[in-house]
């Protein structure tokens, strides 16, 4: 890469005792150097996203805060699109909306909610960023689709930035990703979770090999417009330790990776502060992922490597 984007850096948390608890999280990123707080969304075990993300938006100054990512299933575009567009009015401007197909399959067994078959799923999420996008608008836009109707709204309120918050989108397989180079300010690289869980086919697609397969499709359906979108890397595992190959070696037993897969896997970080500051910059090189998440239990002792690198 020639002109690389500066590192940014998130962290996914979804989950407190209590209001103090949870600001204090976003506070503690805020001061830490993160740039985004990110917030996944399932039904059991989590706080949810919006109001959540609005509170910590209340107890923040210019962290920014998005879903990583929302499932498209669970609600009406436009009713996401208004609750999107007043985050972003009550954050200054400070959301950035992660939208998905849907996929773990607890979510839907719990609910009743139906789990159509992927494609599905995936082309009512297209149709769902229509909407977003044309509720974010500057005028009323109407849309007639095999999922979707709408009749001449009028968004409200307008989302502070340009055009509406950045749209994020991910995945592990080959159309997800072919569509959010199409219509994504932001791609996410992830494992493909295709069986509605993280088990051995989403660990397998874990692996740099399989990445530089991901990143060749996110290219081929881009086009020009690659150099435009910012590509993130979720890290499933982070641990900051001068035990690089004994840690690795665990973390691999439990995932059934080898340690040296582990090591070059863009999901899981394990070495010293300098050693993945290393990795991190061999990342960007090799896949252009200059926007980074960690896990909320890696907040301490990963912010040396978000301050050295953060803005580079």
């Amino acid at each position: 890469m020639s002109n690389p984007r500066p590192f940014r850096f998130g962290l996914m948390a979804s989950s407190a005792k209590d209001q103090a608890g949870w600001t204090g999280i976003a506070r503690k990123a805020e001061d830490l150097g993160y740039a985004t707080l990110l917030m996944p969304d399932h039904i059991p075990g989590q706080l949810a996203p919006i109001p959540a993300l609005a509170v910590a938006a209340g107890a923040t100054t210019n962290l920014r805060l998005g879903t990583l990512v929302v499932a498209n299933d669970f609600r009406h575009p436009a009713m996401l699109a208004k609750e999107a567009a007043t985050l972003d009015v009550l954050s200054d401007g400070r959301f950035e909306l992660g939208v998905g197909a849907g996929w773990m399959n607890e979510d839907y067994t719990m609910t009743g909610i139906p789990h159509d078959r992927p494609g599905i799923r995936i082309e009512r999420m297209i149709e769902a960023v229509s909407v977003l996008r044309g509720f974010w608008g500057d005028e009323a836009f109407s849309f007639d689709g095999e999922h979707y109707t709408i009749d001449g709204l009028d968004g409200a309120p307008k989302p502070v930035q340009q055009g509406g918050p950045p749209i994020v989108m991910g995945g592990g397989g080959k159309r997800m990703l072919s569509t959010a180079a199409r219509l994504a300010d932001i791609v996410g690289i992830n494992p493909n979770v295709h069986e509605g869980t993280i088990g051995a086919d989403a660990i397998a697609s874990m692996t740099a090999e399989a990445t530089d397969e991901k990143i060749g499709w996110v290219k081929a359906a881009a086009g020009d417009r690659f150099d435009d979108i910012e590509i993130s890397i979720l890290k499933f595992v982070a641990i900051v330790t001068d035990d690089r190959e004994g840690t690795a070696g665990g973390v691999g037993g439990g995932m059934g990776l080898t340690p040296e897969q582990v090591l070059s896997s863009p999901h899981t970080l394990v070495g010293s502060t300098g050693q993945i500051v290393e990795e991190l910059q061999a990342q960007r090189e090799r896949w252009n992922g200059s926007y980074v998440t960690v896990q909320a239990d890696a907040i301490d002792a990963f912010a040396p490597i978000v301050a050295e690198l953060a803005g580079t």
